[in-house]
């Protein structure tokens, strides 16, 4: 294995995988962010916007790299919320490298069982 040569990982923006599902009363979006910590996480909503950035710092070294393959750099993600989503019932988390991002619904979006009467 000739290692005299440095493969670089560029420090870029990117996406972060995500998936967002619906839970009863709420909107669950789940992104994977590796390397980044609560200090270096960021989640605000302005206007119809939820923004969500993260940063994976680069290791230390004390020597020179050969191989550099861990990806270092932001992340970014951003989506649209409609007025179905009570901005003050929005709280996010991260473990293990999982962002969590739980949105609450307006009363009037959540579902409702409907009482049914006989005659």
């Amino acid at each position: 294995m000739d290692t005299t040569k440095e493969t670089r990982t560029m420090a870029k923006t990117c996406q972060a995988p995500c998936d967002i599902f619906h839970e009863s009363d709420k909107v669950i979006c789940k992104l994977e962010m590796p390397g980044v910590s609560k200090d270096s996480l960021e989640v605000k909503v302005d206007g119809d916007r939820l923004i969500i950035d993260g940063r994976k710092p680069a290791h230390d070294t004390k020597g020179e790299y050969r191989i550099r393959e861990i990806r270092t750099g932001d992340y970014h993600q951003e989506f649209t919320i409609d007025d179905t989503v009570d901005r003050n019932k929005i709280d996010a988390s991260i473990k293990n490298g999982v962002v969590t991002i739980s949105l609450g619904l307006r009363e009037s979006e959540k579902p409702r069982k409907i009482q049914i009467s006989s005659s």
